[in-house]
């Protein structure tokens, strides 16, 4: 949805040096992640993300790669690394036996772990913030997440 009236280069401005100065502590959300997902489950983050879309419903490398915006090949081989690793296995579609479904083998519960701890962690952070700057936030995110998908 796009306004009839777009902000002018000023607001873009401000808008650009808001994200900059926003970044590096969200930045820290994303290190924590790293943190535990490397150290507790020696696991890469695009692997932590690559199972919590798995998680979510995109169970084929297509539907990941459109899913995360990647090429099929680097999504291909993200999903390699799970599969050898035993997170991830590959099943073929009993429909179209071209098709391979994906599916999370015990990288569930490691899933779960991950976002338990990292939830924990900002949800600490998060509860600084007033209901509305919550609201805000929150747009804030679904705005961010809209211009990335394009």
């Amino acid at each position: 949805m796009h306004d009839e009236n777009p902000p002018k280069p000023q607001q873009l401005q401000q808008a650009v040096d808001s994200f900059w100065e926003a970044f590096p502590p969200s930045g820290t959300a994303c290190a924590h992640i790293r943190q535990v997902a490397t150290e507790q489950f020696d696991i890469g983050v695009e692997q932590f993300h690559i199972l919590r879309h798995i998680r979510r419903g995109h169970d084929t490398v297509s539907d990941l790669a459109e899913a995360k915006n990647i090429s099929r090949p680097a999504a291909s081989q993200a999903v390699e690394l799970l599969v050898t690793r035993g997170l991830v296995a590959r099943t073929r579609d009993s429909d179209d036996r071209r098709h391979v479904r994906l599916a999370l083998t015990g990288a569930g519960a490691l899933l779960d772990a991950v976002f338990e701890d990292t939830g924990r962690w900002m949800m600490a952070r998060f509860s600084a913030l007033s209901d509305e700057e919550l609201h805000a936030l929150m747009q804030a995110m679904q705005a961010l997440h809209r211009i990335g998908a394009e």
